[in-house]
């Protein structure tokens, strides 16, 4: 008898997944609360395109996505900026993120998975310490594996057990909450020199926004570590109407307020019939936000492990090995990542500004994108020398190296710690080791 695979929200990873197991002879359905053809935000999204291929999913038609324009980096005085110059070869995909929905969803069909849509998932259900299902509002729906891709805010993730040592909570300043809208063009756009602007802590905010201008619209997201409302969005849109006269005053469409993991990936992914991916799990880039590429990656480590288990357990035990693949070959790099978007959680603007205006950040720096998963990849750029040439700037402002110091002995516990996950699953050991690798983010 096939096993039963069930797929609890329609992320990127998780529908992945679903393909490469549907296609391999297993049972699996999807449950998600979006209506059939209205999945994904009302927006585009920006991600490698060789992710795509690694979850067996052919590229998009080319009439589909655009190439992301090299951004354009701001501190809060706004005095010198920071362009990137992304090589061809690195450049990102930008797509609809209905169409991404679509193209691979259309994939998953093919391979044979099924789909249930408005659908709105309550909590697991539980069997002791085995999850077993899923309660829904369509009723309660049993499998041998859940898969969960429901989100950051998983309400799966969320409600299991403690002992199963899965993290239910994000944790303070681990979501980024955004807001983004496209905006119609202002008056007489004309040629306009940096398409895609990023602001750091603008208007003291701790967080980021950009202003990106397209052909017939201009694109605005604001993010921060708090929750915020309409008030604040208007100020916000006000505020960088100043200096970019292209974003107009009506929104076009988006408009949406949703949340983003932005932390180290989830301490324990795995228990008896339990796996989490993408957002779920927390798998996005740290200082970015960005996860699809991410989520593609891990969707085969996952169906990996799931079919090498030939007698369909799916337990915390069978399931533990595409957690240590997943750290081995991305997490690895998340982790120290998150170590670096904890510090800038603690700068001042004026921190900020300092690192802009003497070249402590420069455009070697920040000549990054979603594929920059590690520390390695965004000093690629950076010579011994060119690290060298920045100690004195760094030396003339004591309070900003008190600052900085401390994330050099974290990014190296959190190395350490990966490196020591556990090679095969026990309960104590790896609930021992999640609690030590936690404790350095505490």
């Amino acid at each position: 008898m096939s096993k039963k695979i069930i797929v609890a929200g329609a992320g990127h990873g998780g529908v992945a997944a679903a393909s490469l197991l549907a296609k391999s002879g297993l049972d699996v359905t999807v449950y998600d609360r979006s209506k059939k053809g209205n999945v994904g935000y009302d927006w585009t999204d920006n991600f490698a395109p060789g992710s795509l291929g690694i979850a067996g999913i052919d590229m998009p038609p080319e009439n589909k996505f655009t190439y992301k324009p090299d951004m354009t980096f701001y501190s809060p005085d706004e005095k010198s900026p920071i362009r990137q110059n992304i090589p061809e070869n690195e450049l990102e995909i930008n797509m609809e993120r209905t169409d991404l929905y679509k193209h691979i969803i259309s994939h998953a069909v093919k391979c044979g998975v099924k789909f249930v849509y408005s659908c709105n998932i309550l909590e697991p259900i539980l069997d002791g310490g085995r999850v077993k299902g899923i309660k829904t509002d369509k009723g309660d729906f049993y499998g041998d594996l859940i898969i969960d891709a429901a989100g950051v805010n998983s309400p799966i993730r969320t409600r299991m057990p403690l002992g199963s040592g899965v993290e239910n909570e994000v944790g303070a300043n681990n979501q980024f909450y955004v807001y983004r809208a496209f905006y119609d063009l202002g008056d007489d756009p004309g040629k306009v020199e940096d398409k895609y602007k990023v602001y750091l802590l603008p208007q003291g905010k701790i967080g980021i926004a950009w202003v990106a201008t397209e052909e017939t619209y201009s694109d605005l997201l604001i993010g921060r570590f708090n929750p915020f409302g309409e008030d604040e969005i208007e100020d916000s849109a006000n505020f960088h109407r100043k200096s970019t006269p292209t974003l107009g005053t009506k929104v076009q469409r988006g408009g949406q307020l949703v949340n983003i993991p932005v932390r180290q990936p989830l301490s324990i992914m795995v228990s008896d019939g339990y796996a989490a991916i993408g957002d779920s799990a927390f798998m996005t880039v740290p200082i970015i936000g960005s996860g699809i590429a991410n989520s593609f990656k891990a969707a085969k480590l996952l169906a990996d492990t799931v079919l090498a288990d030939i007698n369909g357990a799916y337990t915390a035990d069978s399931l533990w090995d595409y957690q240590v693949k997943f750290y081995k070959e991305i997490g690895s790099g998340l982790a120290p990542l998150a170590c670096i978007k904890n510090l800038l959680t603690k700068l001042e603007g004026k921190d900020v500004d300092y690192l802009f205006a003497n070249r402590v950040l420069d455009e070697n720096l920040m000549n990054f994108g979603s594929e920059a998963t590690s520390v390695a990849d965004i000093f690629k750029n950076v010579s011994a020398s060119d690290l060298i040439a920045k100690v004195p700037s760094l030396a003339k402002n004591v309070k900003l190296l008190v600052k900085l110091s401390p994330v050099v002995g974290k990014i190296a516990r959190a190395m350490l710690a990966v490196a020591f996950i556990p090679k095969h699953y026990s309960r104590h050991d790896v609930q021992k080791w999640a609690s030590s690798y936690l404790r350095i983010y505490r």
